[in-house]
């Protein structure tokens, strides 16, 4: 039974393979994050915040603003290599609250038809004002549907669109 006996050759290189998969490069989203996170993160919560709705209404370029709201609001809220995603107002109600809905990506909000004007983008941002190179879930230690206080500025560019320019998150339990 020669299909048995190793090859040598063949083994070597799968061996090589397989070292090389579990590695991964500083300020990927994968893994573990090269980045401390631990400085963007608020150990209690700010008052006064508003939720997203009323930010996306009301903010102005450049306003220091809180803003709380849900991990969600696209199937992938992540951007990938990027400490930055979308929250959605948590007056909206996700999939996984409504009963018989069996939606196995509940923080999309598919049900929702005003769901634009309910979510926003939140970049960590260094003392450079640099969005962070690394991914914001492993950074921050944070998954879809966790509800989320956020301080920073307020991006509003020319089509409108608002996002915010974190420089700490409070994430709550």
């Amino acid at each position: 039974m020669s299909y048995l006996k190793p090859d040598w050759k063949w083994t070597g290189l799968l061996a090589l393979l397989l070292a090389g998969c579990g590695a991964t490069q500083a300020g990927s989203s994968a893994g573990d994050s090269s980045a401390d996170g631990s400085k963007y993160l608020l150990s209690a919560e700010p008052p006064a915040a508003q939720h997203v709705k009323a930010l996306l209404e009301s903010a102005q370029d450049g306003d220091e603003v809180t803003v709380v709201g849900r991990i969600g609001g696209e199937q992938n809220p992540w951007i990938d290599g990027l400490a930055a995603f979308r929250i959605a107002d948590l007056s909206l109600t996700p999939c996984n609250a409504i009963e018989g809905d069996n939606c196995p990506v509940p923080w999309d909000y598919c049900c929702e038809p005003d769901l634009p004007a309910n979510r926003t983008l939140v970049k960590i941002v260094d003392e450079g004002g640099n969005v962070v190179a690394d991914g914001a879930k492993q950074l921050l230690n944070v998954e879809e549907l966790q509800t989320v206080v956020v301080q920073g500025k307020a991006r509003r560019d020319d089509n409108g669109n608002v996002s915010v320019l974190a420089t700490g998150v409070y994430v709550r339990e």
